[in-house]
């Protein structure tokens, strides 16, 4: 589970850091000043989870329960939903892809990102109890 983290953490970073900077320089110049800040929280919140994929890559083999690959997943599931459809959205003025369908995907990745969060924090508690016996 380690080297997936790692590898799936690091290729989701390079993606985000490539689709800012595209953001910063390209797509300024031909997409709406709202559509770039959309363009740039997507890839803003694709970093913010990759690094979340990353730092539970360094965490201790004892954390690497079911929940946990559950966590991984609901990040992954919520970058893919979340930020993919805010790609999509913003860039609709230079792709001319007609996407009013992919709307309601973006609060169902908002949730999972949620969801990960949550489940990260109950595989955390969970972990601790198992190896704590003082609590």
């Amino acid at each position: 589970m380690t080297k997936q983290l790692l590898i799936t953490g690091s290729i989701l970073a390079a993606l985000s850091v490539g689709l800012g900077a595209l953001a910063a320089h390209w797509l300024k110049a031909n997409i709406s000043p709202a559509n770039v800040i959309n363009f740039d929280t997507a890839a803003r919140y694709q970093m913010y989870h990759a690094l979340a994929i990353l730092i539970m890559a360094a965490l201790p083999a004892k954390y690497h329960i079911r929940l946990f690959r559950l966590t991984f997943y609901s990040f992954l599931t919520g970058i893919i939903f979340f930020s993919g459809s805010v790609y999509l959205l913003a860039t609709r003025e230079i792709t001319g892809l007609q996407l009013s369908w992919i709307g309601p995907v973006t609060p169902v990745g908002g949730l999972l990102f949620i969801t990960g969060w949550i489940l990260l924090i109950y595989t955390a508690i969970k972990v601790s109890k198992k190896t704590d016996p003082n609590q």
